[in-house]
């Protein structure tokens, strides 16, 4: 007996193996859907979220939420990515800096940023700049400390070794210092990036005409069940492509860590 359909087919079961639990929780919802003890106006099947979602594909509405979300969520994830990632440095490799800016972190870090919103929206105004604003707060602070950590955590053996070597200050940052704190720069990533899809979906619940946030409170309001579901699995189907993303990119820049799930 030929194994050659055998092996082609693990792939496949390692894929279902691997995300099992989804399934059997898709599975779950399309039986308490169908069993006839729930409304359907409330709990709609997967068969009537897919049909709405290829509908909205199909007339860009979906596209068009999902593109301003995007818009909003990757340009204040990579300038809190930014400003984090210095604030970390300059905390870790200047004592000045550290004194300035350690307590600032310290004490506002448990401030739930969301409730500054008013704020934001009060100096820039119910658009793009606001939101970008309030996510580049939230994603600043989870980047700032695991940079700071990463670098603080670099041997000092492998900075004198690098002194004696005659590499300059440069040199020893990007050589030795930003490789060692590569794991710790890229933990913090996936942390301040499903933030930063949770913060920006918040805001457009809050105070939007377009985006997904806007799309999922104006559907439940107007009693469009099937609508607001495709919303929600359309922000859960961004957020996992943009973590598998950091993963892939994660696998390529710390190559030395090898393999560590994910």
């Amino acid at each position: 007996m030929s194994l050659r359909p055998i092996m082609s087919l693990r792939p496949i079961m390692s894929g279902l193996a691997r995300y099992y639990s989804v399934i059997l929780a898709l599975a779950l919802w399309e039986i308490i859907a169908r069993s006839g003890q729930v409304n359907p106006g409330i709990f709609p099947s997967l068969v009537a979220i897919s049909g709405q979602i290829w509908k909205m594909t199909l007339s860009l509405e979906l596209f068009n939420h999902l593109a301003v979300t995007l818009f909003r969520v990757v340009s204040g994830f990579g300038l809190g990515v930014f400003f984090g990632v210095l604030a970390g440095f300059l905390m870790a490799r200047f004592r000045a800096c550290h004194y300035l800016f350690e307590p600032l972190f310290s004490s506002s870090y448990p401030v739930p940023k969301i409730s500054l919103y008013p704020i934001f929206v009060f100096l820039f105004g119910l658009g793009h700049l606001s939101k970008i604003s309030l996510i580049l707060l939230e994603c600043l602070y989870p980047m700032a400390i695991n940079t700071y950590y990463g670098t603080r955590g670099v041997s000092k053996y492998q900075i004198w070794t690098a002194q004696n070597m005659g590499a300059t200050q440069g040199q020893i940052l990007w050589k030795v210092v930003v490789p060692a704190a590569g794991p710790y720069i890229f933990s913090g990533l996936r942390i301040a990036l499903p933030i930063a899809l949770i913060l920006g979906v918040i805001t457009e619940m809050i105070s939007s005409s377009d985006g997904l946030g806007h799309l999922i409170v104006y559907s439940s309001a107007s009693f469009m069940a099937p609508k607001m579901f495709a919303a929600i699995v359309t922000v859960a189907a961004a957020g996992f492509a943009l973590d598998r993303g950091l993963v892939w990119l994660r696998r390529r820049v710390v190559f030395w860590e090898g393999e560590r799930g994910g």
